[in-house]
């Protein structure tokens, strides 16, 4: 369900680098190389802009998740070809899919608060994690029925409707959340440049926010002979800035395809409820799944 994006030049608007005071908090992360000369400069003028703005005022009001809003049952997965068939996406419908007992739901926050929004249906839930069709294995869906989850958001951890949907052979359900996000506001501030360079490359997603909120993972990426990714952090009072570079070259004949890297970096605080944002794009990191 994860993919990998490929390297390619990007159609984004040209921005030239500003060079802007410090936000105020502002701090270097433990467990990421701090960004240097223009691309903390960048980085900088991301925070800069986010800080205050009506996109962050709008971004803190919405639903917004940082986890993956499919959550697997617990022991998954049993078997290597289970693991396979969730890979490749094949399953197979073995009940009737309910329907929604109405067309709204609510996300309800941990610390209060609370947000209704459109009931995704059990059909677009259900079609979400089953695009597969092959001859291969296959996970067998034998009940469905709308029930609850929890899972972190931009907003701190809340309890959203979703589809819990029983998979035979596992005791308990597979879990798609009933919600779409809210959209995301325009970022106040346009791309660094009209394509990536070494120096400031785009992060292809978040991939995971550690329960102590102090550590999160991201899918940054690498060339065939380059020597890997690099993660710089820009911590404010509001904000959390990742500047991603690509490191080093090897010699030889090297194919043009991008390879994604895991990078786990280490805040000074917890995360909370500050805009997780790429420094290349100027926008928010969410969920892969995009809710």
């Amino acid at each position: 369900m994860r993919r990998h994006t490929a390297r390619a030049a990007m159609p984004l608007s040209v921005l030239a680098l500003l060079a802007v005071g410090g936000c105020g908090g502002e701090q270097a992360a433990g467990g990421g190389s701090r960004p240097e000369g223009t691309t903390q400069a960048r980085a900088r003028a991301v925070a800069e802009a986010w800080h205050g703005s009506r996109a962050a005022r709008a971004w803190t009001k919405g639903y917004h998740p940082l986890d993956d809003v499919v959550q697997l049952p617990d022991g998954a997965f049993h078997t290597d070809a289970d693991k396979r068939a969730y890979a490749t996406e094949n399953f197979v419908l073995d009940t009737a899919l309910p329907a929604a007992p109405a067309r709204t739901g609510r996300v309800k926050w941990s610390h209060g608060g609370s947000l209704t929004l459109p009931l995704t249906g059990a059909r677009e839930a259900y079609d979400s994690v089953a695009r597969g069709g092959n001859d291969g294995p296959h996970l067998t869906v034998t009940d469905a029925r709308l029930g609850e989850t929890t899972l972190l958001t931009s907003r701190g951890p809340a309890t959203v409707p979703a589809w819990l949907f029983t998979i035979e052979g596992y005791d308990t359900p597979l879990k798609r959340v009933a919600l779409g996000p809210s959209r995301p506001p325009a970022p106040p501030i346009r791309p660094a440049a009209k394509a990536p360079s070494d120096e400031l490359w785009p992060l292809a997603r978040l991939v995971d926010v550690y329960r102590d909120g102090r550590s999160l993972t991201v899918l940054a990426q690498r060339g065939a002979c380059d020597e890997g990714p690099a993660v710089g952090v820009l911590e404010t009072d509001d904000s959390v800035v990742l500047s991603a570079s690509i490191t080093g070259h090897k010699g030889g004949v090297c194919t043009s395809e991008m390879l994604g890297v895991p990078k786990t970096v280490t805040l000074k605080r917890p995360l909370g409820d500050r805009i997780l944002l790429d420094a290349f794009t100027g926008r928010p990191l969410t969920s892969p799944s995009g809710g």
